[in-house]
């Protein structure tokens, strides 16, 4: 690798990719910061991403990955940090300069930010939680809800077949995750403390609709976005339970991304404010 002397790069690859937020939170992260740094989105299907990686040039600082990319990065990255390695998916790709030589180093950030986004809310610690979804983003929910204290979550699936990558992370993590239906959901919400849904908004709908109650100041993180306000955490905030946006996550893991790809600290304020102007 050559020394770069221009704007540095970096994006944000998935398939689809045109609803991405990330250009909006990085690129006003980058303006606060005074850098001169480009960020776009790159529409890359299954199989794409080492392409991608073999085409960029000494321009890149590093990337954000979003599905179905995270688990193919897994094995294309030259180094993968402990948490990326634990839960089997990258969402961050920092390239680094050793030696003369161009590294690939995996990260993710999606735990970080369900473990801000709940701290935000004031939970700091919790004994009981269940988790809606199956998939990366799941797996993401069962480290950060580990981190907070819950060493058996209740794991919410249509299929257990396809967790299989949740079940080889719990695994790693020590976790014992207790699969019910999707349907299981309204016998065991009145007994948990932190819920995480992964699924969309549509499916959160079916699932509110079923609801007859929850625990008493029990905290939900509905990862969906957008809406802004999902049928799930308006039936969960009805209950007179708590609701986390799942902008709040959002922001968070790419204030991190921020954090890790320019060494400086996530101007938090600025991106929280261009993310409510686009969601608003």
């Amino acid at each position: 690798m050559t020394a770069n002397s221009g704007p540095r790069r970096a994006g944000v690859l998935g398939h689809p990719i045109a609803h991405s937020l990330s250009p909006v939170l990085h690129r006003s992260a980058y303006r606060a910061l005074g850098l001169d740094w480009e960020y776009d989105a790159y529409d890359v299907e299954a199989g794409g991403l080492s392409g991608f990686l073999d085409g960029m040039d000494d321009a890149w600082a590093g990337l954000s990955l979003t599905m179905p990319l995270k688990v193919e990065a897994v094995p294309l990255m030259d180094f993968v940090e402990s948490m990326a390695k634990l839960v089997g998916a990258v969402n961050t790709v920092l390239v680094q300069d050793i030696g003369g030589s161009r590294q690939l180093v995996g990260a993710n950030t999606d735990v970080w930010g369900i473990q801000a986004a709940f701290r935000e809310a004031g939970v700091t610690a919790a004994s009981s939680g269940l988790i809606i979804g199956g998939g990366a983003t799941a797996t993401s929910a069962m480290a950060a809800l580990g981190a907070l204290g819950v060493t058996a979550p209740y794991v919410a699936v249509r299929s257990r077949g396809r967790a299989g990558g949740l079940l080889r992370a719990a695994t790693k993590m020590g976790v014992h995750p207790k699969f019910i239906s999707l349907e299981e959901i309204p016998s065991v919400m009145p007994f948990v403390e932190a819920v995480v849904s992964t699924v969309p908004a549509e499916a959160g709908e079916r699932i509110a609709s079923s609801l007859s109650g929850i625990r008493e100041g029990s905290v939900l993180l509905d990862v969906v976005y957008e809406p802004l306000v999902t049928p799930l955490s308006i039936r969960f905030v009805a209950f007179d339970g708590i609701a986390i946006g799942g902008e709040r996550m959002l922001l968070h893991q790419a204030a991190e991304q921020v954090r890790l790809l320019t060494g400086r600290t996530a101007p938090i304020t600025e991106m929280g404010n261009s993310l409510r102007d686009v969601l608003n």
